[in-house]
């Protein structure tokens, strides 16, 4: 499928755009999902200026079903594929609600079956080596303790970590603010170790003129805001020297948190509220995590499993 030059999708961009302002306004939709949400409708459109459609209003339900085969054809996973469906009937619906369309001609697709995989998680032996990698008398070590700390015991996604800044913080509360998907804040749990390894950290943090009222609360070595590849970069670091290396993405710690305190007999619905989720059935899957653990040990233990 060649891929038209970009003088010919300006009849689907002032439509594109529009959409995606109102994600940001109405859902408050982060950039990194803004950015996702422009890569796929720009290339469903790249589609469509191929297959003859010279604006949104033109594109039928058939054509766009096309488009999910030529998704299939190209060899992308499930997930991404699934996401791409999803972006198109989101764009098409909100075509709609602004008149610009009739009906939503992507209203029928649907998107792959995806295998429910459990999330991956570290043991507790296995968290205490990782938060134990960082050294105070190593160049960082004093602040991926607290990084790594924090992680694990708010259970907060890697965005919501490196977004803190040193007014959401209440260590005399045990508390931080966390501003999480769509604009949604909730209160994050500071526990005993987290709060001493970010008092550490914010004793020996260098000062930095930021120019701004706001203050980040994890910096890197020019006195700016930590970016998530940072983050990342020092994760695998401390893996590596907890002999973990490859088990664990930043994500992992937060899943490690949910899996943890539903192991000790935590109520999934307070969980709910820790993790952030907008619906219970998102927390649900860590269930089936520690279900799948007792049968293993019903299976390896019980004289009449098998």
């Amino acid at each position: 499928m060649a891929v038209p030059p970009d003088a010919e999708l300006a009849p689907f961009l002032p439509a594109i755009d529009r959409f995606l302002r109102s994600i940001t306004a109405e859902r408050g939709a982060s950039p990194f999902t803004v950015k996702s949400y422009r890569e796929d409708l720009l290339q469903l459109a790249r589609f469509l200026v191929s297959a003859g459609v010279g604006n949104p209003a033109e594109a039928t339900s058939v054509i766009l079903r096309r488009f999910a085969g030529k998704l299939h054809e190209a060899g992308y996973a499930p997930a991404t594929v699934a996401r791409k469906l999803a972006s198109t009937r989101s764009f098409y619906a909100f075509c709609q609600r602004e008149g610009r369309v009739t009906g939503n001609p992507a209203k029928p697709l649907r998107g792959p079956k995806r295998a429910r995989t459990l999330p991956r998680f570290l043991t507790g032996d296995e968290i205490g080596r990782l938060l134990a990698a960082p050294r105070p008398d190593q160049p960082g070590g004093t602040r991926d303790r607290a990084i790594l700390e924090l992680m694990y015991s708010a259970g907060l996604r890697v965005r919501e970590l490196v977004g803190l800044d040193d007014a959401d913080l209440d260590l005399a509360g045990s508390t931080v603010r966390v501003r999480g998907k769509g604009r949604r804040e909730r209160l994050g749990i500071v526990g005993r170790h987290a709060r001493r390894a970010i008092e550490a950290w914010l004793a020996a943090r260098p000062r930095h003129a930021t120019g701004s009222r706001t203050v980040p609360l994890f910096t890197n070595r020019l006195g700016t805001r930590l970016s998530v590849r940072g983050v990342a970069r020092l994760l695998e670091k401390h893996l590596l020297t907890a002999g973990l290396a490859g088990r664990a993405s930043p994500h992992t710690l937060r899943h490690s948190f949910a899996t943890h305190l539903l192991d000790a007999g935590a109520d999934i619905r307070s969980v709910q509220e820790l993790l952030g989720h907008k619906s219970l059935v998102t927390t649900q899957i860590y269930t089936h995590v520690t279900t799948s653990r007792l049968l293993e040990a019903f299976d390896r233990a019980h004289p009449r499993a098998r």
